[in-house]
């Protein structure tokens, strides 16, 4: 909720205000009216928003979590299921690995239905403290102490405009993601406990015990640096490239420009967000790595000693994409997968 009394809905990639005033609404009274609390007394609009907000945030965190476990288990390289023989759209004979589909089925199989909702319980706790610790930013620097970007700049005010903005996120984002990124830790590493069926992480407070023992402070942020990277290079990517679209490809004079422009750091946002995946995908693998589980150990990966060591072995193999598609996955040479 804004000064100005606009309720945010968010959408994953954009941000979109609903405006409704009071003013043009007629006000009815059908009981007696109820005394207005005292100032501090009690939640105010800006407290129920954001109550409402990680509510929400904590559900979609919920409905996706399966499939955020199939993909970290396939980013591990956990392939329980042999591949088939399928084709391509010329008709060629290929080999296809289990799609999402087909992963959650032999998980509900082996581990039941709530089998699919491993390590929710930290990744809940991770998602509200990021949008908490987002929103303490985001009133500690507001955005209405910002200029934004106008038609009437020039290119060099233009661009000075857009890298406050992006700076602005920057800070938020990493900010959150630092503070949210032990529960992460404990959230992967109780997910990949599937692959060899043990127990060491089991509830979160066991779990920052364990953690603390064997690996200290710096075991709580395994896998921290190539996400916070992928962070910063997706905003500022998909920042500058959205701005440069809207300024100087998108015409005013087309009816249609205000849409179009609306729309383009979403789709920036997609585009952006698979050329970062890799550094997605080797924090995830750090955040596990050398854990003391089946899944961060050989055969499944060796022992790393940096995120670089990782990238590097990943891009030898030509698995820097691993799990980023959950439907149709092509395997490229039977040696590349564990089957059980």
């Amino acid at each position: 909720m804004t000064a100005t009394g606009a309720v945010v809905v968010v959408v994953p990639g954009r941000a979109l205000p609903c405006w409704r005033r009071a003013g043009g609404m007629a006000a009815v009274v059908v009981g007696p009216r109820l005394p207005q609390a005292a100032p501090g007394v009690g939640p105010g609009p800006a407290e129920g928003a954001d109550a409402l907000f990680v509510a929400l945030s904590a559900g979609f965190t919920a409905l996706s979590h399966p499939l955020l476990y199939v993909k970290l288990l396939v980013q591990v390289g956990h392939e329980p299921l042999p591949p088939t023989v399928g084709r391509n759209i010329l008709g060629s004979k290929v080999l296809y690995l289990p799609g999402f589909f087909t992963y959650a089925r032999h998980i509900v199989e082996v581990d039941g239905k709530k089998g699919l909702f491993r390590g929710l319980s930290p990744r809940i706790l991770s998602s509200t403290l990021s949008t908490i610790s987002r929103g303490r930013v985001k009133k500690a620097f507001p955005l209405e102490d910002m200029e934004h970007v106008s038609n009437r700049d020039d290119m060099k005010t233009s661009l000075r405009k857009v890298a406050k903005e992006t700076s602005h996120e920057m800070m938020m984002q990493c900010v959150s993601r630092v503070i949210s990124h032990p529960l992460h830790v404990i959230s992967m590493r109780c997910m990949v406990q599937f692959v060899g069926r043990e127990v060491k992480y089991r509830g979160v407070f066991s779990s920052i015990g364990t953690i603390w023992k064997e690996e200290g402070l710096w075991g709580f942020f395994a896998g921290l640096v190539p996400h916070i990277l992928g962070d910063v290079i997706f905003l500022w990517c998909c920042n500058l490239l959205a701005h440069l679209i809207n300024t100087y490809a998108v015409d005013d004079n087309f009816s249609q420009a205000s849409v179009i422009r609306s729309y383009t750091k979403f789709v920036m946002g997609i585009a952006v967000s698979v050329l970062t995946y890799p550094f997605l995908l080797v924090g995830d693998i750090m955040a596990v790595n050398n854990c003391g589980l089946l899944a961060g150990l050989p055969p499944y990966a060796p022992v790393f000693p940096s995120w670089i060591h990782c990238w590097k072995h990943l891009s030898a193999q030509g698995q820097l994409f691993r799990g980023s598609s959950l439907l149709f996955r092509r395997a490229s040479t039977p040696a590349t997968y564990l089957t059980d």
